[in-house]
């Protein structure tokens, strides 16, 4: 028996086995999860019999490896893989979701942004109504029978180019009508600019908002920082509880990040929790080796143990009727994402790009600036469909490392800009990546038995 179809493992006391390709999960007791520990070895009923019979009674024994034997029987146990994934050809791209750069400007100076400060390298600039409206045109154009669409306002900070955001909404609500679509908005912002106008027009107009801070005061004005290199926390507060208490509580995240300098991220998503945030995501930063920011391998362990610290009062605070939502945290086990989007993951370079304020296009907000991933320009409408079939075609069933994972259904084989990031290769999963994020599903599977 190839132990690799199965997960195990114990949390608090709680024993769960994860039968990877069915999706099935099971709490086993000590005796049931021992009784399958020998049979994974390679132990015959009458040698498990032998071996754990006195310690546990032989005729219970028996009864739990018959169990088992059921549950493998009725193909829910030790599944095998009945699916497989082939990209089917295409030249061209269908896309479903577009991260549409208003502004390469920012009014923080973040010391761990990806995005060069907001300016990705390219010098500072907003995008105008024309690109936005040609952005509009060539994600319509290129959604075939797709009715949904999404676009996030990304920056920098997009609120610096808020008159041109409103102009591009108007501009999609015109044109979904001619085309049968639906455009769902969200915006990615740090604050700094919530008004009581902006506010009320984001919660007339967008699905989603997306507000920026990472945590505790000292924690968040380590890293984020005003354009004069102060903290930031102060500035943004109050004006980000007002907006999540303006959404009810819905439909939108807070969003941090942690780096080397706060592994201790469980106080920092309390801390959030604490102050009236209902709906959290604070995630790994992904920086550069040596920086000082950047989580390494030896740095895992204690990581790991912030996130059971974390699903231990996740649960806690749930049963006490005090609950938050926790972004990696929330997994639905009796739908979920069909099988294809499990395969294909995130989608980017093939069913959701980035746009740049030039019309540049990439893969996603990852990878703008990097040369090599510019599939094209809304200007012209000419692609590089070299660009989008290889991330088309990378996925769980093209990478070796996904093939073997217990994880992969979860994740959808990581990030390909982490990838690409760490390795110089999208289909490389990012090690540390990896292992934090089966970290978090492990904890998400035991909140389900508890919760």
């Amino acid at each position: 028996m190839k132990e690799g179809l199965i997960h195990r493992f114990s949390m608090f006391g709680t024993n769960i086995v994860v039968d990877v390709n069915s999706g099935s999960v099971y709490v086993f007791d000590d005796l049931a999860y021992e009784v399958l520990d020998n049979f994974l070895n390679g132990l015959s009923e009458e040698k498990i019999v032998e071996k754990i019979g006195n310690k546990y009674g032989q005729a219970q024994v028996r009864e739990a490896f018959n169990e088992i034997m059921k549950i493998k029987e009725e193909n829910l146990l030790f599944t095998e893989n009945e699916y497989s994934f082939v990209p089917s050809p295409n030249d061209d791209v269908t896309l479903k979701a577009m991260c549409l750069h208003v502004s390469h400007d920012c009014n923080m100076r973040c010391k761990y942004c990806f995005a060069s400060t907001g300016d990705f390298g390219s010098g500072r600039k907003l995008m105008s109504v024309e690109v936005g409206k040609k952005a509009i045109d060539f994600l319509i154009s290129k959604s075939g029978k797709r009715k949904n669409l999404e676009v996030d306002f990304f920056g920098g900070e997009p609120l610096m180019n808020f008159d041109v955001m409103k102009e591009i909404v108007s501009y999609a609500r015109e044109r979904e009508k001619d085309f049968n679509k639906n455009f769902r908005f969200t915006v990615t912002t740090n604050g700094l600019l919530l008004n009581e106008d902006i506010v009320k027009y984001i919660n007339d107009n967008f699905v989603n908002v997306v507000l920026s801070i990472d945590g505790r005061k000292e924690t968040n004005d380590k890293m984020r920082l005003s354009i004069n290199g102060k903290g930031t926390y102060s500035l943004i507060i109050d004006k980000i509880k007002a907006m999540a208490e303006s959404r009810n509580q819905k439909n939108y995240y807070v969003r941090g990040t942690f780096t080397r300098e706060n592994m201790d991220f469980s106080e920092d998503v309390l801390h959030l929790a604490d102050k009236g945030f209902k709906q959290i995501s604070v995630e790994p930063v992904v920086a550069a080796a040596n920086t000082g920011y950047d989580i390494r391998e030896e740095d895992l362990e204690y990581i790991k143990s912030e996130y059971e610290k974390l699903a231990w009062e996740y649960v806690k605070r749930k049963k006490e009727n005090k609950g938050f939502d926790f972004f990696h945290f929330m997994i639905d086990l009796d739908h979920g994402p069909c099988i294809e989007k499990r395969y294909k993951g995130c989608g980017s370079g093939f069913e959701y790009v980035a746009i740049t304020p030039e019309g540049d296009i990439y893969p996603c907000h990852q990878f703008v600036g990097i040369e090599e991933f510019k599939i094209g320009n809304v200007n012209n409408n000419i692609l590089n469909l070299d660009i989008i079939n290889s991330f088309r075609n990378s996925n769980i069933s093209t990478k070796e490392e996904c093939r073997n994972c217990w994880a992969r259904f979860y994740c959808g084989g990581g990030c390909a800009a982490n990838n690409y990031s760490f390795n110089k290769d999208i289909s490389k999963p990012y090690k540390i990546g990896c292992e934090l994020e089966k970290k978090r599903v492990e904890c998400a599977l035991w909140i389900k038995t508890q919760i």
